[in-house]
């Protein structure tokens, strides 16, 4: 028998707010979808070309757990 106990995802999202807006919504949805949220973070990360910002995103990183 298997049961899935944990997951790791990581998400590239536009910017800070879309990444604490899916942080929070994973909160949120805890006791409905059957995990416990056990981390969560994002990272803001830029692209630079000859010293100048060319594009930015956030990575969101969730790990998730799984009772059985």
């Amino acid at each position: 028998m298997k049961f899935l106990m944990k997951t790791t995802d990581v998400y590239r999202v536009d910017n800070e707010e879309e990444a604490i807006e899916m942080i929070q919504e994973a909160k949120n949805s805890q006791l409905t979808k059957g995990y416990t949220l056990t981390k969560s973070g994002y990272v803001l990360k830029t692209k630079k070309s000859k010293g100048e910002i060319v594009d930015s995103w956030a990575v969101v990183t969730m790990e998730r757990s799984f009772e059985d």
